[in-house]
């Protein structure tokens, strides 16, 4: 930043006559102007003094004004240094641009053009500290997340929103896919808050029946249920004055659901069995991978809670929408993972870090983490491969767009789209195995979505070539002008016989 009002200029020349006109013209545009009459002397003032700018005079008796400039550099690289030359000649401007002058003015100048350079370079000075500054401020800011690795513009939302959200009381929403760290977020949300020395509860919301879901949120009293010897304490009551986390709280049954929202409006609950009620001060953080819109259209979830909850909703991104973050999680877990199995050292190799790059990571960082944990594990040497890669990565089907070929006459769209839609199933269930599942995954659709297709699509197993070696029976006509239209659909590398 600017040492005076506009900035401090170091002048550097060994005419007396051109120091006194540089001073008078400087100083009346409120820069403040030291001067020095040889390079030695304004290198003493560049060491003892700060500048923003410095005007150097190339042809100087002594130590020369590149000699000068190289020595200013060594001493603040941001310097804005200008070189004076009486010789308009290319080769002392290339030279003294080489060596990291900002720009360069001939004698006789005017004073306009000097006025605008030390402007361009004051501000070029500007321009640099604050990018310094902000480069600094964003690895501080984000450093403080060492769990949660990702430097992707949607990872550096979330980021944001953490380090807002953290000092408030506010119940916080967190959505995302299964295996995007929903659980990470909370934890740093926790600790980013008032509250961080306080106990941190995870609550597995859909693992208890009701009756034992209640007991374990609340407590209960003695006799409440058979079984009940004695009375207990819930989880609230540990999170009181810290968080209590609901991990996939969609799961939670509708009768809780209503007693969670009075916790949550009144700050108390009751134990089960009993009439006392009991004040609490707890931060409430939610997570699901559901949609809990639907959820409540189907009558699932209760409408007042959904929005008690929707405070402050966090959305996380799945990994194959932020893939510049693979590289930067495959060398955490390389890391985590060669120390734990003491083979510390390993590297991916390019071909292995290209397979991982391009599949789709239906299970997110989590698969990620297991598939290189399981590299770390299997390798033998210092590097990992892509024969390291489980197979069902790296022959995950990678669709081409079919070759479209219009016949004259025209066809009907709605039949072509249908035809596609159809053989895209078909093709997707033969690379997952005929597994259905894992089918919706590669098509990013819901396993119950994908069932109704096949239904509608009546989708029957392929048949195989019989025993004769004689072939199927031919496909209906209009299945094979379809086909004529849009082409063959198939999955590089889903149908090879072995």
């Amino acid at each position: 930043m600017p040492t005076s009002r506009n900035g401090t200029i170091l002048v550097i020349d060994d005419e007396e006559i051109m120091r006194e006109i540089l001073e008078t013209l400087l100083t009346r545009e409120g820069y403040q102007v030291r001067l020095a009459s040889s390079g030695a002397e304004g290198l003493e003032i560049a060491r003892a003094l700060p500048v923003d700018a410095a005007i150097v005079d190339i042809m100087m008796p002594g130590l020369d004004g590149i000699a000068t400039l190289d020595e200013l550099k060594r001493i603040d690289e941001d310097l804005a240094v200008v070189m004076i030359t009486a010789y308009a000649s290319i080769e002392s401007a290339i030279s003294a641009m080489k060596s990291g002058a900002f720009d360069y003015i001939t004698k006789p100048f005017k004073n306009d053009e000097v006025l605008v350079v030390v402007r361009n370079a004051i501000e070029r000075r500007r321009l640099v500290h604050e990018n310094r500054a902000l480069r600094q401020n964003i690895q501080e800011r984000y450093h403080k997340f060492a769990n949660i690795i990702g430097r992707s513009s949607r990872m550096r939302q979330v980021f944001d929103l953490i380090i807002q959200a953290a000092p408030s009381r506010s119940t916080i929403l967190i959505q995302g896919e299964s295996g995007t760290g929903k659980e990470l977020v909370a934890r740093a949300i926790h600790t980013h808050s008032s509250r961080a020395d306080r106990a941190f509860v995870t609550v597995n919301s859909g693992n208890l029946p009701p009756d034992l879901l209640e007991s374990t949120l609340f407590g209960h009293v003695k006799g409440a249920f058979t079984g009940a010897v004695y009375p207990k304490k819930g989880l609230f009551d540990l999170a009181d004055k810290g968080t209590i986390f609901f991990d996939e709280i969609g799961n939670v049954p509708l009768e809780t659901q209503a007693k969670l929202l009075r916790v949550i409006q009144e700050r108390e609950f009751m134990r089960l069995g009993g009439m006392e009620t009991i004040k609490v001060d707890v931060r409430i953080i939610a997570a699901t991978n559901v949609d809990l819109r639907q959820m409540m259209e189907e009558g699932r979830f209760r409408e007042d809670l959904f929005y008690r909850l929707h405070v402050i909703s966090i959305q996380l991104p799945p990994l194959r929408d932020r893939k510049d973050d693979i590289p930067l999680l495959v060398h955490h877990f390389l890391d985590k993972y060669g120390e734990e199995n003491r083979k510390v050292g390993l590297e991916v190799m390019p071909e292995a870090l290209d397979v991982l790059m391009d599949y789709d990571w239906a299970g997110n960082v989590r698969e990620l983490e297991n598939v290189i944990e399981r590299a770390v594990v299997l390798c033998t040497g210092p590097t990992i491969g892509a024969d390291l890669i489980p197979d069902h990565v790296r022959k995950a089907p990678n669709f081409s767009m079919p070759q479209i070929n219009l016949p004259p006459e025209g066809i009907s769209f709605k039949e072509v789209i249908t035809d596609f839609e159809k053989r895209l199933i078909e093709s997707t269930l033969e690379a997952a195995g005929g597994v259905q599942k894992r089918a919706a995954e590669l098509l990013h659709i819901k396993p119950t979505t994908l069932n109704e297709m096949i239904k509608r699509y009546d989708i029957r197993p392929r048949r195989k070539r019989q025993a004769n070696g004689a072939e199927p029976a031919e496909a209906p006509a209009a299945e094979r002008a379809a086909s004529a239209v849009v082409g063959p659909l198939t999955p590089a590398g889903a149908f090879e016989e072995k």
